[in-house]
């Protein structure tokens, strides 16, 4: 029986359990951290509290080696060192000058005083016209064989407040489907002063011209049916316009068509400005179909 108790346990060699004998800490690496190997096995050799504690001091290693290199790297750099480079950070496209555009050229040596500003975009050119010559200019954009702008694919405007001489400026985006390429028309408008329509160039710059007049009070000479589109005839004032508040007011054309409101449904109406519920707009809704059963024909269909 004694010679049994001298044997080493079942399963590991002789010269394994006389290698990690209890009570004997294997050196750390260079960082500090214990290797795997100091980790003794379990089983009554090592024992479970001796297993747990140099786990522990493992993990305590590892964390101590975490914020020495944290540490590091935010202490300031010594006096003389050189600092490291800042990144710059990316610079998007930027409009370039397209004065040596063919187009462009060939335009400027057609109409003479006529087209200035031009520039290029990613790949799409844009020229300032002057206002007494855009039918000119679209016509000759249309019908050139090096052109070809066949399709007027929108016309907008922008307005520009702080501009006092043009503070109203009529955009075209022209397309050239055979082509596949785009250029872009500006015309300046002064307040009050009219553009003449390219309804004669482009069909389709009838509803497109409209919205304009309609939204931004911009009126084109020789349209064939200038009035607004979306609003109703007798609307004031043109709501794309920057100067035009953004937020619900009672004008001139609410106080004619719709009915007077009571003490309770304005207090309603209060009330859910206030929980910012008026894009609901159901005491607006109900009064329209007051005015509506009532016979009232707010705006006129088209004819």
């Amino acid at each position: 029986m004694a010679e049994d108790s001298d044997k080493p346990d079942q399963g590991k060699p002789a010269d394994e359990a006389a290698k990690k004998p209890a009570g004997i800490v294997v050196p750390a690496d260079s960082t500090g951290t214990p290797p795997p190997s100091a980790i003794p096995p379990g089983g009554e050799l090592a024992g479970a509290d001796a297993e747990k504690a140099a786990m522990v001091e493992q993990a305590k290693s590892r964390v101590a080696a975490v914020k020495d290199s944290l540490a590091e790297k935010a202490a300031p750099p010594a006096a003389g060192a050189p600092k490291a480079p800042v990144k710059k950070k990316e610079e998007g496209p930027k409009p370039v000058d397209a004065s040596e555009n063919k187009l462009v050229k060939k335009l400027r040596a057609r109409f003479a005083g006529v087209v200035s500003e031009p520039f290029e975009f990613l790949g799409q050119v844009a020229v300032r016209i002057a206002p007494q010559s855009i039918v000119q200019v679209c016509t000759f954009l249309r019908d050139d064989q090096d052109a070809r702008f066949n399709y007027l694919s929108d016309l907008t405007c922008v307005h520009y407040p702080l501009r006092a001489e043009a503070p109203l400026e009529v955009v075209y985006n022209l397309f050239s489907i055979p082509r596949n390429e785009r250029i872009r028309l500006k015309v300046g408008i002064a307040e009050g002063a009219s553009v003449d329509s390219v309804t004669g160039v482009w069909p389709s710059a009838n509803w497109m011209e409209r919205e304009v007049y309609d939204l931004f009070g911009v009126s084109f000479h020789n349209h064939p049916d200038l009035r607004r589109i979306l609003l109703p005839p007798d609307w004031e004032g043109h709501p794309l316009r920057k100067d035009y508040p953004l937020e619900f007011i009672e004008n001139a054309w609410t106080q004619r068509h719709l009915p007077e409101m009571t003490e309770v449904q304005r207090e309603q109406l209060e009330q859910r400005r206030a929980y910012g519920l008026e894009i609901l707009s159901v005491p607006q809704e109900r009064m329209m179909r007051e005015i509506f059963q009532g016979g009232k024909e707010v705006m006129p269909k088209d004819k």
